[in-house]
């Protein structure tokens, strides 16, 4: 687009702004739809489970994101452990429904992808149980019962302090178990890939995942050493597709008391900028498999890590 002598500065930065973001919607299309066709996002990562039919609500897939947002800041919740798990597929031997989690991550102000950046997971189990902390339960019982149907009918009676029942503040780890866990890098067009479970739900908290991003540092042998977190935060599912998980083995038999996202104190209801997810599933077969994506708008520049 040609700058006319009668443009005033500001008319010339917004006009930049539209070149700019119109770029990258169109960038991030074509790139949704050749992962659609089976691209890999990361060396080893995990290609997305077989899904075809009607799908669950949510964005379309493919929706480009618009530069110029942060990704909502939140909070790290008790049961982080530093990366020592570099790996794409954090299923270990856990039960549930297979998901494929593939975020892109790009910096909310230029709009370019955040190449070999450290993309932290971690999230509890269908019944609610992170590793690392056995010992703290799910925070409302699991095993027997029958699923959810509709909102719960005993709610807590206040937010929690952080993230589950083991209290506010970082919690040492009580076993050695990591399974649910993982870090692997992003790929030069920013988008790194997971393979996990369709997390459960404990008691005070919405079905989520927690992510942390990590930028200029060096990926050794040894694992990602040094530079800072730019990004911590959750990603989160709606209620429909919730609903469907609770029918399927074991999260049926998961008895906790269940928060929907609308009742979570944390989820900041904003939508994909908070982090709710896209999500692709069968409506019909929900236990065949979901595919979540995001694009993830960062700051590499600040450091976000939780603790300030």
């Amino acid at each position: 687009m040609t700058e006319t002598p009668q443009q005033t500065a500001a008319e010339r930065e917004l006009t930049r702004r539209r070149v700019v973001v119109a770029g990258g919607a169109t960038a991030v299309t074509a790139t949704a739809v050749a992962l659609g066709a089976g691209l890999a996002s990361a060396q080893g990562a995990p290609e997305a489970p077989a899904v075809k039919g009607t799908y669950g609500s949510g964005t379309p897939t493919g929706t480009p994101e618009a530069c110029y947002v942060l990704t909502t800041e939140t909070t790290e919740g008790p049961y982080y452990i530093d990366a020592d798990k570099l790996r794409p597929d954090v299923t270990e031997d856990e039960e549930g429904i297979p998901l494929t989690l593939r975020l892109k991550v790009i910096d909310a102000e230029t709009c370019r992808p955040v190449r070999n950046a450290a993309v932290d997971i971690w999230h509890c189990s269908a019944l609610g149980i992170y590793s690392g902390y056995e010992a703290m339960g799910n925070g409302g019982g699991g095993g027997g019962g029958t699923p959810p149907t509709d909102a719960p009918t005993d709610l807590p009676t206040g937010p929690p302090p952080t993230d589950g029942p083991g209290g506010p503040g970082h919690q040492e780890p009580t076993d050695d178990e990591r399974y649910l866990r993982g870090t692997w890098k992003t790929d030069r067009h920013g988008f790194v890939t997971f393979r996990t479970v369709f997390p459960g739900w404990y008691r005070g908290r919405c079905v989520h995942i927690h992510v942390k991003v990590h930028v200029d540092g060096t990926w050794t042998d040894a694992g990602y050493e040094g530079g800072h977190t730019c990004h911590t935060g959750q990603l989160f599912f709606d209620e429909e597709s919730v609903l469907l998980s609770a029918l399927v083995e074991p999260y049926s038999t998961n008895t906790a008391t269940r928060t929907t996202l609308d009742e979570d104190t944390i989820y900041p209801d904003n939508g994909a900028e908070g982090g709710l997810l896209r999500l692709r599933y069968k409506k019909t077969d929900i236990g065949r498999g979901v595919l979540a994506e995001l694009t993830m708008g960062v700051a590499p520049d600040e450091t976000n890590d939780s603790t300030e």
